[in-house]
């Protein structure tokens, strides 16, 4: 149905007061959003890689059905089944790592690779929504563009309940919001490295043409939530998209994963983070202004988080580091236990990465033997490209579209015009990110590729607290009602809080 005016405003409004981060690769899947979501949190889905979990979930061979039962339930019953014939594995693959790979898509994907990319955007979120009534959304990384059209019509179809995107500057997800709920035609503009002054390369997804004839539900809009660092960004998207962004959630730079750059330059600690200040802060009495619902994330998951948002002007919090360490989390569970032991007993550190990632972004590490955190680790790594999810489109000389990644191997990225200085200390997060997950590949030196956590700064807060191996529901009970998790303390780590959140900014606009 047509979308009446205010109206994805007001279900902004009406959502939960705690959000669950939508986390890395499958951290945040669909058992931790509906755990939360049963719980009186919104649950959230990370639509990261959804195609290859999903593809390595088939072929570790379903065991409990759960991806061919909900898949059942997708609108066009030939495309779901082409997807499962395709990738399921009754008895599962025989070596561990040894995943059939899915292929690299550019910004023309083939049929076989839509397909996958729509069953998966709607298999994780209509598992996250299956049983209960709660409200489920999905978090996608603007970065990841390519892939973002076929995933997120996915998810619509589902009835997913909110679409968070951060990770650079969504400007056009409202409009492709809105024709993908229409099953209209949606495209997103490609950027690209060396294009022509003027030039437009778009990223095209025409949902009637995938699911032919297959009869599509009527979808309403769900909200739009933009992760942002800035109020000066939440100013601009307003303009820049006739208002129709329904909501922020405004992270700060404790908080983990990805983290906007400092302000002002790239100047670094003397232990090589970059240096963030009082310029990096938003304004809050700027943002209170601008008529729209908005979340504080970084550093609030504590029994007193949700009362200093709220003193702050913010609709709520969002909590992602408790959450990624909870029973239900998507985490391998070997790593979980040990990343928990570690911050537990106060032996987590956490690193922001100014190199790290191949985005150019800080990307917050956290250090854990044997991982990809470990230098000797991922110095031994043989480097290779065979997911792509972050690799950047560039003009080549012919005119035509590559792609190169400053992670994959060095001869190919310096023979691509890659600049031999973004080599230095990037990592293959697409393999850590799910290896974290629990679906290592096989490595081409041998062995399985080494994972890689993230955290935010409140880690050793966020141990004490989960010190009894903690369920979602729990967290979200004791965040909502301000009790502190047992064996944490009320505050958590307040240096933490008040060098890089918003507590000085509480009080009237």
């Amino acid at each position: 149905m047509p979308d009446q005016p205010g109206r994805t405003l007001s279900l902004a409004r009406g959502l939960p007061r705690l959000i669950q981060g939508g986390m890395g690769v499958a951290i945040s899947n669909w058992r931790l959003a509906r755990a939360v979501s049963q719980a009186g949190g919104l649950g959230v889905v990370s639509g990261t890689a959804l195609d290859r979990v999903l593809a390595c979930r088939l072929q570790e061979g379903d065991a409990d059905g759960h991806v061919r039962r909900i898949l059942a339930r997708f609108p066009d019953q030939a495309l779901a089944q082409r997807v499962v014939q395709r990738w399921f594995v009754p008895s599962g693959i025989a070596t561990p790592g040894a995943y059939r790979q899915v292929p690299l898509i550019d910004h023309r994907p083939a049929g076989d690779s839509l397909e996958l990319l729509v069953a998966a955007g709607f298999a994780e979120v209509a598992l996250a929504k299956d049983g209960h009534t709660g409200p489920v959304g999905i978090n996608l990384l603007e970065k990841i563009q390519v892939a973002n059209p076929a995933i997120l019509y996915g998810a619509l179809l589902a009835g997913v309940d909110a679409v968070l995107v951060g990770a650079g500057i969504p400007r056009e997800f409202p409009a492709l919001i809105a024709q993908l709920c229409a099953h209209e035609p949606g495209h997103l503009t490609l950027r690209v490295e060396g294009g022509q002054p003027g030039e437009n390369v778009r990223v095209d997804f025409a949902p009637r043409e995938l699911l032919g004839g297959a009869r599509l539900p009527t979808l309403a809009r769900p909200p739009f939530l933009a992760i942002i660092s800035s109020d000066v960004l939440a100013q601009s998207l307003l303009r820049s998209t006739d208002g129709q962004v329904d909501g922020f959630i405004v992270e700060g730079a404790i908080a983990g994963g990805h983290n906007a750059p400092p302000r002002g330059g790239g100047h670094l600690s003397d232990i090589g983070e970059p240096i963030y200040g009082p310029r990096d802060l938003p304004d809050l009495g700027r943002l209170r202004q601008l008529d729209r619902p908005f979340w504080l994330a970084g550093g609030y998951g504590t029994a007193d988080g949700l009362a200093r948002a709220s003193a702050a002007g913010a609709h709520g919090i969002q909590v992602g580091t408790l959450f990624s360490l909870c029973r239900e989390s998507g985490m391998e569970e070997s790593l979980r236990l040990r990343v928990l032991g570690l911050a537990a007993n106060d032996e987590a550190h956490v690193f922001t990465d100014p190199l790290a990632s191949p985005t150019g972004f800080p990307f917050k590490t956290v250090a854990v033997p044997g991982t990809a955190s470990d230098r000797s680790v991922d110095a031994e790594r043989i480097r290779i490209c065979n997911i792509g999810l972050l690799r950047q489109a560039y003009r080549r000389p012919d005119g035509d579209i590559g792609w190169r990644c400053p992670a994959e191997p060095e001869a190919a990225f310096l023979a691509k015009g890659g600049a031999a200085k973004d080599l230095t200390g990037r990592k293959c997060l697409c393999n850590a990110l799910m290896a974290t997950a629990g679906f290592a590949l096989a490595a081409p030196g041998g062995g399985r590729e080494p994972a890689l956590v993230t955290a935010g700064n409140c880690l050793a807060a966020a141990g004490l607290g989960l010190h009894h191996d903690l369920g979602a529901g729990d967290l979200v009970a004791a965040l909502l009602s301000g009790s502190p998790l047992a064996g944490a303390s009320a505050t958590g780590n307040p240096s933490a809080h008040h060098r890089h959140g918003f507590a000085a900014q509480t009080g009237p606009a």
